[in-house]
């Protein structure tokens, strides 16, 4: 491998581990709360992407500039979490909490069927792409490397914004200090006066929100098509199973560790580089059962 291909790894990695950590901390943040592993996380992220397109598409068509690509790409985040997530949290997943975690499953896969399903039916199944955003930032060179400022620059900065913001929200304001206080003990919050639905619903929604950015901001960088938000969750569940469940930091440390095994694999062993996010999990999970960064918990018995 030579300097300029280890250079494209580098970006590469880095970039798609921006990506699956900016949908893992929507997975770890509703799981680490409201201790539900929601499989529909995937088809939110997917309806992110779509959403982007379809509204950047319009946009264009009626004139206005490229910049308002990025506007929109929340815009149609949270109108995920909130025409989506909301309904789906307070009318399906509210009447679950209290069965066991296989219903849960069972539960939100039929959703993750049901809006894969419901994605074919607005969109169609020929792939949807609009690369706009990229061509507003153009391209930038390091050490003769020519990338994408957008996948080089933004992708990272937001993911890492991200995780600074949810630090700060959860350990500094009130609400933070409500969501955690429902996450270590409901009924201890609940006995105190805390609302536990709406720090519930608040939770999903917010989780749905960064599930949908996610897919928004992959749009520019891949073709939008049927069964990208299986691929994502499958990864996203990776992330949050080798991190330790609940984990925020390190969700992102292991999403940069696995999003640069990933694309190194790709441009040293292709044909195994589907695999290596995987073997890093088992790997991880034969040494640490609780994760690389969670602690081991006391089985009733």
């Amino acid at each position: 491998m030579n300097f300029a291909i280890f250079l494209l790894a580098l970006f590469d990695g880095i970039a798609y581990a921006a990506l699956v950590f900016i949908v893992a901390l929507g997975l770890t943040l509703i799981f680490g709360v409201m201790r539900i592993l929601n499989v529909a996380h995937g088809s939110l992220y997917a309806i992110g992407a779509y959403a982007s397109v379809t509204l950047t598409g319009y946009a264009l068509s009626l004139g206005f500039a490229p910049v308002l690509a990025f506007p929109l790409m929340i815009v149609s985040a949270v109108l995920v979490g909130i025409l989506i997530g909301a309904p789906l949290e307070k009318f399906l997943l509210r009447r679950i909490y209290d069965k066991s975690e296989v219903l849960q499953l069972l539960m939100t896969f039929a959703v993750f069927m049901i809006l894969e399903d419901v994605q074919r039916l607005v969109w169609g199944t020929r792939p949807y792409f609009d690369s706009s955003a990229l061509q507003v930032l153009g391209n930038v060179t390091v050490f003769g490397v020519t990338y994408t400022a957008y996948q080089m620059i933004l992708l990272p900065l937001v993911a890492i914004a991200l995780l600074l913001g949810m630090r700060f929200f959860l350990r500094h304001t009130v609400t933070g200090k409500l969501i955690t206080a429902t996450t270590e003990d409901r009924e201890a919050a609940q006995s105190i006066g805390v609302d536990a639905d709406k720090v519930f619903l608040f939770t999903f929604v917010i989780g749905a929100i960064l599930a949908g950015l996610g897919g928004a901001l992959a749009s520019p960088t891949t073709s939008i098509l049927p069964g990208m938000g299986a691929d994502m969750i499958v990864l996203s569940f990776a992330v949050v199973a080798t991190a330790g469940l609940g984990q925020i930091e390190g969700a992102a440390l292991t999403a940069l560790m696995i999003g640069l095994g990933r694309s190194f694999a790709v441009y040293l062993y292709p044909e195994i580089s589907v695999l290596v996010p995987y073997l890093i999990m088992v790997l991880v999970l034969l040494v640490r059962p609780e994760g690389l960064f969670g602690t081991p918990g006391a089985r009733k018995i």
